[in-house]
């Protein structure tokens, strides 16, 4: 009995008053051992690490309690215990060596009690208690000593495994892994893989061999084992080894996994828990503005007053102006026009601070009115150059909209949208009805789709052509209202056909003036300043960034892919009728690219004629729709969404005379896993597409 009470009040100064930190590789404590190993596991409770409490680092006190329970606690300090152990065999029980108990917080008949609390306790704890010896006092036959395993469940919140030595000269393996859990913190969806090194040290009395390593739990997928040197190797006491696991954000949302290392403890695995948070990122997305005027080289605005020479060049400054923001940008779309050119030449549009691509964004013929859309990477400073091949040439620009290049602006812009590919569909033809729209006058159309999708169209992606102007002039496509901008998206000669592509800001169709199946459908306005037909066609449509499998915009410097006169891309000349595949180059695609974004060019067709590109490889018909409608003899330009077929490429079809076409890329789309209906689902990619239910036009409207 003396032995049992003296056992009981003894406190055992640490032999230093530094915690033991899983990565320090000290020596095991000597037997008779006092301590308790915690391995975390799936949970960080009810400690926040895997450790070792002991005598080393640690005060340890040993007190029995009124209800036959033993109090094991240490203190690292004068504060409260780092860790609080409670144990008691079922009531009227002694501990059996080699037997199993099942554990809860208090004890009963059937369940040992086992209690731990470090930096914070449990309400409704449960787990197992295997004991490997127990010692008694042999006229009392209390508890003097115990050595065991334990398995501990917080709150259902995973198990803590674990050995528990009093007392005992009975040695143990202790595998102690830092950091516990492992924490990527908050990932951007698509951001470039992250890498966390995971170490393991043997502190125990015994070496530990270790197995496999796998990973397991709610989200594996969304982690990778990189590296492994710990797998087949035997750690002796206070020998380490690492591994590398990696984190990929594809969704936004909660991620967590279990990295899972078999060993030879009792349990046979070691747990540590993998963890991040996923956010959206703003990259890619679109964000339409103005359209404003940030260039014209007749008055002078946005750079020096005068026509553009030959071989001149100037370097106009976007970001900061015409409602685009002073940074996160990663490219513009600009409507470029040409004005009076005194020689047959082109414009190249391209970053600044970078070497002139062999490209050209809008090809035009002496005394030429036309205009092209422009998609182009910023360069240096925010600024985009501006080259004139010949002669001398006025040119104007207008910013209609840009690309997230980064997160910068998303707190005071929002997400921006998302493009939504549609099968080409004419919605506006002023030929079939209604006859021309008349100078100074506009229409206003709108195109409606299921209610589940339309609440979400932020833009259309429209191919505007005018067709048989009555004198020179222009269309401008805007979100609609009284007040029509000062800008323009097609400049057109007399009698011309006249087409170019264009983001036109959408706006809700109001009850006033519609009805019927066009109710909340999406509007547009369109103006001419001259008398013209005018034919639209939907190519696509912005979305809010929510709806799936939409695909946002990755920006590079113009590159030339086609060119027949050189036989690069299209082997020669276009024929009548002539049908023609081009496979971009693999180093511009990936596995998620849908659609190139280029500026396509006719050279000098023998008969005016249709140039038109849909996806390759597939059963859809050629569509109704043109991309370049070029007169004979003359060289013009329009930008293109091209379609990727299965085997990512487009075709390219010529109707009549001979022709050679000149391609040059300026960037791509691509499925953002964000809203990618393929990511995580276990089945292929759905190919359905929004369709248009309706499309119409209001009478017009005399400006």
């Amino acid at each position: 009995m003396r032995i049992f009470r003296a056992l009981l009040g003894m406190s055992i100064a640490g032999a230093c008053a530094l915690a033991v930190l899983p990565g320090m590789a000290l020596a095991a404590p000597a037997a008779p051992y006092t301590l308790v190993t915690i391995d975390i596991g799936e949970t960080s409770s009810p400690a926040v690490e895997s450790r070792v409490f002991s005598a080393d680092g640690f005060t340890v006190s040993v007190q029995p309690q009124t209800d036959g329970s033993t109090w094991m606690y240490f203190r690292d300090g004068p504060q409260d215990p780092r860790l609080s152990l409670l144990f008691k065999a079922p009531t009227g029980e002694q501990f059996v060596a080699g037997r199993t108990y099942p554990t809860t917080r208090f004890g009963d008949a059937d369940n040992a009690r086992l209690d731990i609390s470090s930096d914070w306790g449990c309400g409704s704890p449960t787990g197992s208690l295997t004991v490997r010896s127990a010692a008694f006092d042999p006229e009392t036959q209390e508890l003097t000593g115990l050595a065991a395993s334990y398995s501990y469940n917080c709150d259902n919140r995973g198990d803590a495994t674990g050995e528990i030595r009093w007392n005992s000269d009975v040695e143990y393996a202790a595998l102690l892994s830092s950091p516990a859990p492992v924490d990527f913190g908050e990932l951007k969806v698509e951001s470039p893989t992250q890498t966390r090194k995971v170490t393991y040290r043997s502190a125990g009395s015994l070496p530990v061999t270790l197995g496999g390593a796998t990973l397991a739990g709610t989200d594996p997928a969304s982690f990778q084992i990189t590296g492994n040197d710990c797998t087949g190797r035997t750690l002796d006491p206070g020998a380490s080894c690492t591994m590398t696991v990696a984190a990929t954000a594809r969704r936004a949302g909660s991620f967590a996994a279990n990295l899972v290392l078999a060993d030879d403890s009792p349990y046979g695995k070691r747990l540590v828990r993998l963890k991040f948070t996923a956010v959206d990122t703003a990259v890619g997305t679109y964000y339409a503005v103005g359209p404003s005027r940030v260039m014209d080289t007749r008055s002078g605005l946005g750079v020096r007053k005068g026509k553009l020479g030959a071989g001149q060049k100037v370097d106009l400054q976007i970001t900061g102006r015409g409602g685009v923001p002073s940074s996160g940008v990663g490219s513009v779309v600009l409507n470029v026009t040409v004005a009076n050119p005194t020689a047959g030449s082109f414009l190249t549009v391209y970053p600044a601070g970078e070497g002139r691509p062999t490209a050209s964004s809008i090809n035009f013929p002496k005394s030429w009115l036309g205009s092209n859309n422009v998609t182009v990477k910023l360069g240096s400073g925010g600024k985009v150059s501006i080259y004139n091949h010949a002669g001398a040439t006025d040119a104007v620009v207008d910013v209609v909209g840009w690309y997230a290049g980064s997160d910068a602006a998303l707190a005071s812009q929002g997400m921006g949208g998302q493009y939504q590919w549609f099968n080409p569909v004419r919605i506006l033809d002023t030929r079939s009805g209604g006859g021309a729209l008349p100078g100074g006058w506009s229409i206003t159309g709108w195109v409606n789709f299921v209610p589940e999708f339309r609440s979400h169209v932020r833009a259309y992606v429209l191919n505007i052509t005018a067709v048989s102007p009555k004198k020179n002039g222009y269309l401008t496509a805007w979100k609609g209202g009284w007040d029509v901008p000062s800008t323009s998206t097609v400049n057109y000669a007399a009698g011309k056909v006249v087409p170019n592509l264009a983001i036109v800001e959408a706006s809700p169709c109001y009850a006033d003036f519609c009805t019927g199946d066009s109710y909340g459908a999406p509007s547009y306005e369109i103006y001419t300043s001259a008398t013209s037909h005018v034919v639209v066609d939907l190519v696509g449509v912005i979305d809010d960034a929510t709806v799936v499998d939409g695909l946002r915009f990755t920006p590079r410097s113009p590159t030339r892919i086609v060119d027949s006169r050189s036989g690069l891309g299209i082997p020669g000349v276009l024929g009548p009728g002539s049908v023609r595949k081009v496979t971009p180059p693999s180093a511009m695609l990936t596995d998620t690219t849908e659609v190139v974004a280029m500026n396509v060019t006719a050279v000098t067709p023998t008969k005016s004629t249709v140039v038109t590109v849909w996806p390759a490889d597939t059963t859809r018909p050629r569509p109704n729709a043109s991309n370049l409608n070029p007169g004979a003899g003359q060289t013009v330009s329009n930008a293109v969404f091209g379609q990727l077929g299965p085997n990512q490429a487009f075709n390219v079809h010529n109707l009549s005379g001979n022709v050679h076409l000149v391609a040059d890329v300026v960037g791509t789309f691509y499925r953002y896993s964000g809203t990618d209906s393929h990511v995580g689902s276990g089945a292929a990619r759905t190919s359905a597409r929004p369709t248009v239910v309706g499309a119409g036009s209001l009478p017009p409207t005399r400006r």
